[in-house]
């Protein structure tokens, strides 16, 4: 099956429905948005708990939170962008076509919260599931142009470079582009093979190749290995974010976060003796940048053999913090925890991938006709570590950006000749899903303990060598085995670690 559109977007998170939605008002323009999930809302930013950065014009303070929290490693022009540019665009999209709800003050007024690294509160917030508003809301607009086809259960294989995949050896010498990309339809298990103009990665981060993470488990860092086999640039594929308060419940990949506004709501951090401990790490306390936070939490549990530390948040009553954090009550709930009576067992995540496809402040990558947004790209803004909240407004910014400098582009763009790209040849060899299960713990496992929180050369070392030795291994399998969703995962899971533990080994 053949596809064209002007557009393929490749993600359905909020970048890559801001995108959409911006592209979509130019009625002339053929939008594609494809999603792996089997919900188009199955995506990172549905289960966004904190809030989005809303930048007042007197926030003097912004800049200087963003660059202390990376601990000066953020790229200045990206937050300047963001400090001059977010708030327009989150007021057209979000208030006045999305029409998002966020939580209000009994005046009528818009609620800020504080978060960690914040000098006061900016965060805007919709209970404890302000993704969910955004993500919800966004969909709801953009169900009402009908030049936009969404495609669930479909995933990205490869991206379409002329040079890679043309039919004829003379287009080997053509400049890297792309032109498309191959995606595998999960329910017919057939290739569409689909060309587009311009095409945007809004894949997410990748931070479900660790054992204990706080994402999806289609933040495997599909889009980063997609264009790192184009021949695209990535960086700073070290930084990743480790979240410090996941709940420590039943053993869990995916763990359940404990919001940061948790803490920016006044609880305090405990170890198992009642005894709070983040002054000896930083004059902030629990409201200190995020990795300081995490690193002291597994120092505590290092050194002294606990399984977690604990938050307390008893201080507040239970009918405000059902109010407050009504999914994040009802969670603890279940496992019979009473917030507001008890402590709240916690263990740090792998949360946020602050690294990634390098591109510019327009979302371009480094191959023609690639743009990327959200997660999946770095713009420098993060650095090394995030300010919190700053995740959903950067992808808002940027993916609304991306679709403005598409729209000057496109019109001199040509879509590429079917005929000239081959169609996607596949494989019948039947696969084992236990051994794809097994290879993809091998790797979790391996990301956690030895290219975790704690990292050492000797560490990285020993991961590098089972890395590029399962690599091989599992290349092989792939090039003769049937498609399936989990192995088209496996093998971009085992590409990317390789970036991370190469990367951090080069730091």
């Amino acid at each position: 099956m053949n596809a064209n559109y002007d557009v393929l977007i490749i993600g359905t998170g909020i970048s890559g429905l801001t995108c959409a939605m911006k592209l979509a008002e130019n009625k002339d323009l053929k939008i594609a948005l494809v999603t792996r999930g089997k919900k188009p809302e199955e995506s990172n930013t549905y289960w966004a708990q904190g809030g989005i950065i809303y930048i007042q014009d007197d926030d003097k303070l912004i800049g200087n939170d963003i660059q202390s929290a990376s601990r000066d490693t953020s790229f200045d022009k990206a937050i300047e962008v963001l400090v001059n540019e977010s708030s327009p665009i989150l007021r057209e999209i979000l208030f006045e076509k999305a029409k998002t709800e966020f939580t209000k003050n009994d005046d009528g007024s818009l609620a800020f919260t504080q978060e960690a690294a914040h000098s006061f509160p900016r965060i805007l917030f919709n209970a404890d599931a302000t993704g969910k508003a955004i993500e919800i809301s966004l969909l709801n607009y953009l169900s009402k142009f009908s030049n936009v086809t969404i495609y669930t259960k479909a995933t990205a294989i490869d991206l379409i470079a002329p040079s890679h995949h043309g039919t004829t050896i003379h287009q080997r010498y053509e400049e890297n582009k792309i032109v498309g990309a191959y995606i595998f339809d999960q329910e017919k298990k057939n290739v569409m093979k689909v060309l587009a103009k311009k095409t945007v990665l809004a894949t997410g981060g990748l931070n479900a190749l660790y054992l204990h993470h706080t994402n999806g488990l289609g933040a495997r860092g599909d889009g980063h290995a997609m264009v790192r086999r184009a021949g695209g640039l990535v960086t700073n594929m070290e930084f990743i974010q480790f979240h410090p308060t996941t709940f420590f419940g039943p053993v869990a990949q995916k763990r359940f976060l404990i919001s940061e506004a948790v803490r920016g709501e006044g609880a305090k951090l405990v170890n198992p003796k009642g005894e709070r401990f983040m002054e000896r790490y930083h004059k902030d306390l629990e409201l200190a940048p995020r990795d300081v936070v995490s690193d002291a939490i597994m120092t505590e549990m290092i050194e002294n053999k606990w399984d977690s530390v604990f938050l307390d948040i008893t201080h507040e009553s239970e009918k405000h913090l059902k109010h407050r954090f009504p999914t994040i009550f009802n969670h603890l709930i279940e496992h019979k925890i009473n917030m507001s009576t008890d402590l709240i067992p916690v263990v740090p995540a792998a949360h946020y991938t602050c690294g990634g496809v390098k591109v510019d402040l327009l979302g371009r990558t480094t191959i023609k006709h690639l743009y990327a947004v959200g997660e999946v790209a770095c713009t420098g803004l993060h650095g090394e570590n995030r300010l919190a909240s700053t995740s959903l407004l950067e992808g808002l910014t940027f993916g609304y950006k991306a679709a403005v400098d598409i729209q000057e582009q496109i019109k001199e763009c040509k879509l590429y000749k079917n005929e000239k790209i081959k169609d996607w040849v596949t494989s019948k060899e039947e696969i084992d899903l236990s051994l794809i299960n097994q290879d993809k713990m091998i790797i979790k496992h391996t990301m956690w303990n030895y290219v975790g929180i704690k990292k050492s050369r000797n560490r990285l070392l020993r991961a590098q060598a089972m890395m590029r030795e399962l690599n091989i291994q599992i290349q092989k399998f792939y090039r003769n085995a049937e498609l399936r969703d989990e192995l088209i995962g496996l093998r971009n899971s085992v590409e990317v670690t390789q970036m991370i533990i190469h990367a951090a080994l080069h730091a």
